[in-house]
């Protein structure tokens, strides 16, 4: 014969029990990624700038890869690059005509283009496409257990692999900044001379006018950072990747997903610091 309530109390305690144990489940996801995973990855920066040091150094490794990512991101930096130009010039010069100041053309530009749509541009392209390959590349030596390979054999993963591809990203953005630069202002050129009837003498005394040559020196430090942000996330989720092949394709998509969001926050602090020590230029 069975206690009255016992049962109950049981069924209460188990359900209690599984609350308690969904609110530490949720507490233990909540601070891997506050406090454990971000501690993991500045743990894996300082390795990797302690590693950059050390020789021997991988010209072999960096060069192949800078050569991979110029190919998977030439021409597709180019094709965003026209259209963006276009657009920002075809949207900003409809507004400047409608204030009575077309001649100002030119300035924006400097400001939208040089500042700011180059380095993202090309950041994002670089992320998008040298990243994620980046990643899958490593990450599938990860699941065949090559890195465990590697370290039996006495041979640091992030030397021998990390170090050549996160300086080929951030040596490969350099150029791939001035690309976008270059040929977004050709095109913003294009869109207001010949399709807004702007003219060209204005254009260019205002580009030259606000122009500067920090502009371009900022620009060229965040796609840098980038870069090396790019491949360091890439390294670091390639490097963390189980579960087979599908946990390949999530640390993949994973990397592009946190590389977008570091970038743009990067972004912000270093346009902030810009205009916070570099005086800009009068008209």
């Amino acid at each position: 014969m069975s206690t009255p309530g016992i049962g109950a109390d049981q069924r209460a305690d188990s359900r209690a029990g599984g609350s308690s144990g969904t609110f530490r489940k949720i507490g233990d996801g909540a601070a891997n990624v506050a406090i454990r995973e971000p501690g993991r990855f500045f743990a894996m920066c300082l390795d990797t700038g302690r590693a950059v040091f050390r020789r021997p150094f991988q010209w072999r490794e960096f060069i192949e890869q800078a050569w991979f990512i110029v190919s998977v991101t030439v021409v597709p930096t180019m094709l965003v690059a026209i259209p963006f130009g276009g657009v920002l010039s075809l949207q900003v010069g409809g507004l400047i005509r409608q204030l009575g100041a077309q001649s100002y053309t030119g300035a924006t530009a400097v400001v939208a283009i040089v500042r700011e749509a180059s380095p993202l541009v090309t950041s994002l392209l670089v992320a998008g496409a040298a990243g994620s390959a980046m990643c899958a590349d490593i990450g599938s030596r990860k699941i065949r257990e090559e890195i465990d390979a590697m370290e039996v054999l006495g041979i640091n993963p992030l030397q021998r692999l990390v170090v050549p591809r996160t300086l080929a990203c951030a040596f490969v953005a350099l150029f791939l900044n001035g690309l976008v630069s270059v040929v977004g202002l050709l095109g913003g050129y294009f869109f207001n001379v010949v399709l807004q009837d702007g003219t060209p003498g204005a254009y260019l005394a205002s580009f030259n006018a606000i122009a500067q040559l920090p502009d371009l020196v900022q620009a060229e430090i965040k796609a840098f950072m980038f870069g090396i942000t790019a491949g360091l996330v890439a390294a670091y989720k390639g490097l963390n990747a189980k579960g087979g092949p599908k946990g390949v394709g999530d640390a993949v998509n994973q990397t592009v997903v946190i590389t977008f969001m570091l970038l743009f926050v990067e972004n912000f602090i270093i346009s902030m610091l810009y205009s916070q020590f570099v005086p800009a230029k009068g008209m």
